[in-house]
């Protein structure tokens, strides 16, 4: 069969979509472009807000309609929340739970053979053609589930208990990503600050712990051929002087952070249970610029968060603003049927959650180029990873360590697509946009 994904959401569920992808291809079956004709669409949906509950109906019913004869499957955390509320949609032929991905070719299968497949036509270009892998950087599922249980996140209803995978499957799986040509590594999961935490019998939240974190990074830090590891989201609680000063001496791992903030009102933070002060957040930035020279912090922050005043919102501004962000993820905050969150008054209109959102992601804008402007060197070590256009000019573009994304002109370039997967040496030369640099590079600083 022809087989086709969309990949909606986290980190976690671009990993998962690759091995199910991976779990396709074994059984023989071909990987086609989503907007291909194929025999079975399968979308990796997300349930984090509204807006990501309609993407995920949006593109199931495109599939359909791409394909009125195919098999549509839902999967993810979308799938999860549907069967538990007992929806149904008749575009949608079945859904997926998480639990049930590493059985999905079994479950697909099972579904074809009870229908008479419209199989693609012999002329569709894509039907051998296999989809393009740029070999560049890898995630890494280390652990799932989630018991932190912040009041607007239906997340931990929908993935589950906490689960951590041992040392030895990790390190296997990086080895084989090295073997396979991949330079980094991007460790991500629901709550990878939870990884091999202690836990009560229940699977529930017991003790915060670095020690399991930092010794699987110790063992993945030794494989050669992975030249850097990004961590993913971190939870602020598990900054500690020890922790960093660990890390750090890990030469692979990337000067960049992402600490979730969702507020820089302890008034908002406790509504949410968060678990943490805005001044906690800020000592454990401290420690970490401590140890790492002018690394990047990224953090996600929700506005218009239930009961949120001009003067809470006032406070995450000027906290942003003392943090020196080099990124902020900018959400408006979206009511969730089954959160604490859902029940507590002082919603927050439309009006006023973009309002605050629009002021935010102008500071961020700001902040980023302040950021930038304070960490760059003349010659930046970047990873080529993929070709494309930016303002009708093509560009060979790649980030540096610290997630600044760079582009070099692929003009003149003789066999520039070769480049993809390099890491090389480019002196900056200039600013395409906020969030994108320029330079060019020398063949000799090829690495």
């Amino acid at each position: 069969m022809n087989v086709a994904f969309l990949t909606l959401g986290c980190k976690v569920n671009f990993y998962e979509t690759c091995k199910m992808k991976k779990l396709f291809e074994e059984a023989g079956h071909i990987i086609v472009p989503f907007e291909d004709y194929a025999d079975v669409y399968i979308i990796n949906t997300c349930t984090v807000t509204n807006i990501a509950d309609r993407k995920s109906r949006k593109m199931l019913h495109k599939a359909k309609r791409l394909n009125p004869y195919a098999v549509v499957v839902a999967a993810g955390c979308y799938a999860d929340s549907a069967i538990k509320k007992g929806e149904t949609d008749k575009s949608i032929d079945i859904f997926i739970q998480n639990k049930e991905k590493p059985d999905i070719v079994n479950i697909v299968c099972n579904e074809a053979a009870k229908r008479k497949q419209h199989k693609a036509p012999a002329n569709i270009n894509s039907i051998n053609r296999q989809l393009p892998d740029s070999h560049t950087r890898a995630y890494i599922k280390i652990q799932d589930g989630c018991t932190q249980y912040c009041t607007y996140c239906i997340i931990p209803y929908v993935r589950g208990k906490l689960k951590s995978r041992d040392v030895e499957s990790v390190v296997k799986e990086a080895e084989g990503l090295a073997a396979d040509g991949y330079k980094e590594i991007v460790i991500t999961g629901i709550h990878i600050s939870s990884y091999g935490a202690v836990t009560d019998n229940a699977g529930e939240f017991v003790k915060l712990q670095g020690r399991p974190l930092l010794a699987l990074l110790k063992e993945l830090n030794k494989i050669d051929g992975i030249e850097r590891i990004r961590l993913g989201s971190l939870e602020p609680r598990i900054i500690s002087e020890g922790f960093i000063k660990e890390l750090s001496s890990m030469p692979k791992i990337c000067p960049h952070f992402h600490l979730s903030l969702q507020s820089g009102s302890d008034t908002v933070l406790k509504r949410m249970n968060r678990h943490y002060t805005a001044s906690g957040y800020l000592d454990g930035l401290f420690i970490t610029r401590k140890y790492f020279d002018n690394p990047a912090i990224t953090t996600d922050i929700i506005t218009g968060f239930p009961g949120e005043t001009e003067k809470e919102f006032e406070e995450t501004m000027d906290f942003a603003k003392k943090a020196g962000f080099a990124k902020i993820h900018v959400f408006k905050y979206s009511r969730r049927h089954g959160t604490i969150a859902d029940k507590m008054d002082g919603q927050a209109s439309e009006s006023v959650k973009s309002e605050r959102s629009a002021r935010l992601s102008k500071l961020e804008e700001e902040l980023g180029i302040l950021y930038q402007d304070s960490v760059l060197k003349e010659y930046e070590k970047v990873l080529f990873e993929e070709i494309t256009e930016i303002n009708g000019r093509k560009y060979i573009t790649g980030y540096n360590e610290r997630y600044i994304r760079i582009a070099v002109p692929a003009e003149g370039i003789p066999g520039v697509s070769r480049l993809c997967n390099t890491i090389a040496d480019v002196k900056i030369t200039g600013r395409i946009n906020s969030g994108i640099l320029t330079g060019c590079y020398s063949q000799e600083t090829i690495y």
